[in-house]
C-alpha cells in the first residue's frame, strides 16, 4: 500500500462515515469531535465506545466552527449537517496496482475503472455500490479524477473502507496490462449496439470502464474495450453513478445464477 499524495490530515463527518471508519480502520482516526450537548443515539454511542477501546482522543466542541474549514478545503460546501460527529483522519491509502494484479484469488475478479469522473457525490455513490456488490477494486487516474475528500467519504457512507482504490498515471496502460493478463475490458458507451445485459459476465475477470457525463469514456479506452455496452434510455443518458449501479448489479445477478 502507498500513501495518498495529500500531506495533511483530512476530516470526515457523519455517523455512518465515522462509524465505518473507526470499525474497519481505527488506526486511521486521530481524534473525534462530538457536538456539545449532543443526544447520543446508538451509532454515536458505538463511536464513543470504539474510540475509548482504541484510545482515540475525544473532544466535545461547537462543530459550527468547522464550517469555515470545509468551505475552504472540502468541495466548497456550506452549512454541512455533521450529524453531531467529525473525525480527524489520516489520508486514505491507495492500493498498488501490481500488488492487486499479483494477488492470488480462487474466484474471477471484477473491477471498475473511472475515466474522468470528477464529481465527489458521484464518486462516493460509486464506491458505495462497489462495496455493496463486493467488487474487488476501483481504478482512477491521477489527473482528471476526483480526490478522496470528506464529501466522497460522507456520500460513500464509509464504503471507502471496504473497496480498495488504485491510482494510476495511465488508464490505457492499465487496460493493456489487464488484457495481457486475461482480463476482459467492458466500456459503457451510449452509442453501442449491445445492451449491458447482452454480455456474459460469468467465468472471466473483467473491468468495467465508466466515463463522466457529457464526455463519456475516452476514444483511446473505447478502442481497447473487448465489449461496448449501453443502457437503453428514453433520455440522453443516466448519471454515471446510476449507470454503475445498473451494470454492476446485472453482473452480480448473472454471477449468482451461474
Amino acid at each position: 500500500m502507498q500513501n495518498s499524495s495529500d500531506k495533511f490530515n483530512n476530516y470526515i463527518y457523519g455517523k455512518n462515515s465515522v462509524l465505518e471508519t473507526i470499525s474497519q480502520n481505527p488506526k486511521r482516526i486521530n481524534k473525534i469531535f462530538f457536538s456539545d450537548g449532543i443526544n447520543f443515539d446508538n451509532r454515536l454511542k458505538k463511536i464513543k465506545e470504539l474510540a475509548d477501546k482504541n484510545s482515540i482522543q475525544v473532544q466535545f466542541t461547537n462543530l459550527n466552527k468547522f464550517n469555515k474549514y470545509f468551505q475552504e478545503n472540502s468541495d466548497k460546501i456550506q452549512n454541512i449537517n455533521f450529524q453531531g460527529v467529525i473525525a480527524s483522519v489520516s489520508p486514505v491509502e491507495y492500493l498498488d496496482f501490481d500488488e492487486f494484479l499479483n494477488k492470488k484469488s480462487d474466484d474471477f475478479r471484477k473491477i471498475v475503472i473511472l475515466d474522468g469522473v470528477e464529481d465527489p457525490h458521484n464518486f462516493g455513490a460509486i464506491l458505495r455500490t462497489l462495496a455493496a456488490a463486493k467488487y474487488d477494486a476501483v481504478i482512477v487516474p491521477k489527473h482528471r479524477s476526483c480526490p478522496i475528500t470528506s464529501t466522497v467519504e460522507k456520500t460513500s457512507c464509509g464504503a471507502i473502507n471496504y473497496i480498495p482504490v488504485i491510482k494510476t498515471n495511465s488508464l490505457p496502460t492499465i487496460a493493456d496490462i489487464l488484457k495481457k493478463n486475461d482480463w476482459w475490458i467492458i466500456a459503457a458507451d451510449g452509442q453501442s449496439k449491445d445492451n449491458y445485459f447482452d454480455i456474459d459476465y460469468k467465468n472471466m475477470n473483467f473491468a468495467v470502464i465508466l466515463g463522466a457525463e457529457g464526455e463519456g469514456v475516452s476514444k483511446t479506452l473505447l478502442n481497447k474495450a473487448d465489449f461496448k455496452v449501453k443502457i437503453p434510455c428514453a433520455i440522453e443518458s443516466l448519471n454515471v453513478s446510476a449507470t454503475c449501479a445498473v451494470i454492476v448489479y446485472e453482473s452480480i445477478r448473472q454471477i449468482l445464477q451461474k
